[in-house]
């Protein structure tokens, strides 16, 4: 890249060459720091600025200024930065080398250039079948790389579309995979599918684009969409819907158009059926139009299955309690016994409570008496170590609710519904606080009317992550007879984790004094998230591991309340991310983060084609930068993600308590600064807190902890399947 002598920082100047190195690119952002060889300048250049896609070997023009960094040096602060694919053999071997291409590494670049020369790229995308010539090069290998050269074409094109309407290089790569081809038709079309479709971009990048498209501020289909925008954000906290009253300034402010406009799309959007009016306890609300009618769908189903006749012949529990404490040598409390006969003589049952109160023991109780009976059982929970969990506990096969349902990734859905009921007596679901409203109206959809239904969870934890409270609400509506246990059996109330959290789930501060002996429950001061962060690498790196003998990543869980914040999830996975596995030469860098073997990771989006769902822990087993993939472990098998799709994974050295849920760990630990006041709630505490089975620890401040157990929000969640089931 090139310039003539230095001139003051305010003067603008362009600088142009060729691209040596990309020592650092984000593809999520485009922001990249590059090392070119500029015409003019003896020595490499450093390039800050952003770009959509770049790759060592291109030529480049960039406009900007010299600036001195204090800790980088002399470099170019770019304001643009344009590039164009090479044109000298040189250049074009160091392009398909870059790992620009995926399929094409130092090795095969080099085969290239050296079997076509500087018509390498014509070969590629006129002659595909030419690539055979290439030793090593067979079928897959061939079609890998011809796919990756167009879906590179693709992006530049969409990248050149969106920055001539003013738009930024964030979201280029998902734009192509979702709409592929008819990415620019789409968009031109109807802008604000963006922010409905792809994940990650808002209604105001989507508005962006509409404004420079020329539509107009008042346009029906711009005040439509936001309306919808109002209640997706709504969704996105946990709501079916809001109050009239709070929708209408909302999109007021999201969109400054008067009132009367906003009434009119919304009669628009009342009449389409896509959002619904009704009230909530006499509170007018407005509802996303397939939220509401799932949660109605959910209602029937109970209202239906609660009402059938048992699947099974007439049990004498009298008989039946003493045979099953004889075959599992468990005696059962009178709570217990209760549950199990609430069970066992209604169609459909909830069993809920805390740690330490035997619904495992309930649960396996109830198994062994149906299944001496001949009852077809299904079990499922929803996420993968749920489901294994409860596979361990009860000695039978359980399933997550998506493998149960059978995605089908070809059409999308499930392929058990209505239609194509589950094959079952008995329907066990457990985890069920995690379930949200979308999951739990297809979960029903495939149970058949004569089926039972046992529905466990504990109702104080934390609600789903999706819309919806659906067990609270089942719970509270009376529809269903409901089980909850609240006695402590002897064994667990030995473990501090256990009642710290009954203590907390009845507003009683944890005892933080300093523990003598063994415990399985610690707190260590830290008075503010730097501290904070310290601390928690010290202990998960030495101290937890010295003292208990578990391995740093694979048995211990960092579980924050927030993301953001030096003492959130983002900024602790830096640091123990540089502290367990600091990253060697097999390594890649994507959308702000770098992946390594051996780094702990989390898919954080459902992908139905790889059977890896959010909140999925794994492993990263290898990165091939010859191959532009990288593949990770979840529990026994392993899964590839191209270098462009590694914006479905996060590390997961830490990880927020909401994205905990239905899991278990061997250790936990937990910031608690009153930096995170905002997200300090008692079911937050209380849930980070059930996730420990060996050992917990706190790590911050008092008063933090002080400001969780005393938070008790009110009603958390604007949902009407309570009001649908006591209907």
């Amino acid at each position: 890249m090139t310039a003539g002598r230095q001139r003051p920082s305010e003067e603008r100047e362009v600088l142009a060459g060729l691209v040596e190195r990309v020592t650092y690119h984000n593809p999520e952002n485009g922001f990249c720091v590059l090392r070119t060889k500029a015409r003019g300048h003896r020595d490499l250049v450093t390039v800050v600025g952003r770009a959509a896609m770049v790759g060592a070997g291109e030529r480049g023009t960039a406009s900007g200024e010299w600036v001195n960094d204090r800790t980088h040096g002399h470099q170019f602060k770019a304001h643009f930065v344009r590039t164009s694919t090479p044109s000298s053999v040189e250049g074009i071997e160091k392009y398909l080398g870059s790992g620009m291409i995926r399929g094409i590494g130092p090795v095969y670049a080099g085969k290239l250039v050296r079997a076509f020369g500087e018509k390498v790229f014509d070969v590629i995308e006129a002659e595909p079948e030419r690539l055979r010539e290439v030793t090593g090069i067979g079928k897959v290998r061939a079609g890998r790389i011809t796919g990756a050269w167009a879906e590179q074409k693709a992006v530049r094109e969409i990248m050149v579309f969106l920055h001539g309407h003013g738009v930024g290089t964030a979201r280029a790569v998902r734009i192509f995979r979702t709409y592929g081809a008819d990415a620019i038709e789409v968009m031109t079309e109807n802008p604000y599918r963006l922010a409905r479709d792809i994940r990650g971009i808002g209604f105001r990048t989507a508005d962006t684009i509409a404004m420079k498209l020329g539509i107009e501020k008042t346009a029906a289909v711009r005040v439509r969409a936001g309306i919808s925008y109002a209640l997706t954000e709504a969704m996105d906290e946990g709501h079916c819907g809001l109050p009239a009253d709070e929708l209408g300034p909302l999109a007021s402010r999201l969109l400054e158009v008067s009132d009367d406009l906003i009434r009119s799309a919304l009669d628009l959007e009342l009449a389409e059926g896509s959002v619904v009016a009704d009230t909530v306890a006499d509170t007018p609300c407005v509802f996303l139009g397939g939220l509401y009618r799932a949660e109605q769908a959910i209602a029937d189903r109970i209202l239906r299955i609660a009402a059938g006749p048992l699947p099974w012949p007439e049990i004498d529990i009298g008989k039946a309690l003493p045979w099953v404490e004889r075959k599992t040598g468990l005696a059962l409390a009178a709570g217990q016994a209760d549950a199990v006969r609430i069970a066992l003589t209604a169609k459909a049952t909830v069993v809920t409570g805390g740690p330490g109160v035997g619904k495992t023991t309930i649960v396996n109780a109830i198994l062994r008496i149906l299944s001496a009976k001949g009852v077809d059982i299904l079990l499922c929970a929803p996420t993968g170590r749920a489901a294994k969990r409860m596979s361990e506990a009860t000695g039978m096969e359980a399933k997550t609710v998506h493998r149960l349902l059978e995605v089908d990734p070809v059409h999308g859905g499930f392929r058990r519904d209505a239609a194509n009921p589950l094959d079952c007596g008995l329907l066990v679901i457990d985890e069920t606080s995690m379930v949200d409203v979308p999951l739990m109206r297809s979960l029903l959809a495939a149970v058949p009317d004569e089926a039972a239904l046992l529905i466990v969870g504990d109702v104080d934890q934390l609600p789903s992550v999706g819309p919806g409270q659906v067990l609270a609400d089942v719970i509270a509506s009376g529809a269903v007879p409901v089980a909850r246990l609240t006695e402590v059996f002897r064994q667990a109330a030995r473990s501090r984790i256990v009642t710290s959290a009954h203590g907390i789930n009845r507003g009683k501060i944890p005892d933080l004094s300093r523990t003598e002996g063994a415990s399985d429950f610690y707190f260590v001061r830290a008075d503010g998230p730097e501290t904070a962060a310290t601390r928690i690498v010290e202990l998960v790196k030495t101290r937890i591991p010295q003292r208990f003998g578990l391995d740093p990543v694979q048995d211990i869980q960092v579980l924050c309340p927030m993301n953001r914040g030096g003492g959130g999830a983002r900024s602790l996975n830096v640091e123990l991310q540089a502290a367990l596995n600091p990253a060697g030469e097999r390594r890649v860098e994507r959308f702000g983060w770098t992946f390594a073997p051996g780094d702990k990771v989390m898919q954080i989006e459902n992908d139905y084609d790889r059977e890896v769902y959010n909140g999925d822990i794994g492993v990263v087993a290898d990165v091939d930068t010859e191959l532009g993939e990288l593949r990770a472990r979840f529990d026994d098998r392993d899964v590839a993600y191209g270098f462009g799709e590694l914006d479905a994974l996060v590390p997961a050295y830490a990880t927020t308590i909401h994205k905990s849920q239905g899991s278990e760990y061997p250790a936990v630990v937990i910031p608690l600064v009153t930096e995170h006041y905002i997200m300090l709630q008692r079911n937050l505490l209380y849930t980070g807190l059930t996730r420990g089975r060996r050992l917990v620890v706190l790590v911050g401040q008092p008063r933090a902890i002080a400001i969780a157990v005393r938070t008790v929000t009110g009603r958390r969640r604007w949902s009407k399947l309570r009001e649908w089931l006591i209907a």
